[in-house]
């Protein structure tokens, strides 16, 4: 009898539940406004590697919208088109000289404005469906 692997989703809430610090609070809080922005919204979990067996989680709608990178400074949230989303809000601040991805990178005294973040996760959305240039 084969066991089942653990769903991207099952992952993800033990890869939170295993940080003890500020990391894992503020990962399930974006994880949390990504859900809101994109109720069906996507886990994954990808890029395993020795370094880190426990993989980066993905979200994706109709191709990946962002990933959240855990550093030990910092929650690193990579956007693969980002530098095509509009940010009025002015959100991202890391990989700004990338010709595609954009990221944010927050630390941890960070404050994350949840309404620009919702937006330009439905932004990131709706460039996947093609509904935005």
């Amino acid at each position: 009898m084969s066991v089942a692997a653990p769903s991207a989703t099952a992952e993800i809430d033990a890869k939170i539940a295993a940080l003890a610090d500020w990391r894992g609070a503020l990962l399930a809080r974006v994880r949390r406004l990504i859900h809101e922005a994109v109720p069906d919204v996507v886990e994954e979990v990808k890029w395993r590697k020795p370094g880190n067996p426990s993989g980066v989680p993905v979200w994706s709608h109709g191709g990946i919208l962002c990933t959240g990178e855990l550093y030990k400074d910092k929650v690193k949230l990579t956007f693969a088109r980002g530098a095509a989303l509009p940010d009025p809000a002015g959100l991202f601040n890391a990989s700004l000289d990338a010709g595609t991805r954009r990221a944010i990178d927050l630390r941890q005294d960070a404050v994350l404005d949840e309404t620009a973040f919702r937006a330009l996760i439905r932004a990131a959305a709706d460039q996947n469906r093609g509904l935005c240039a």
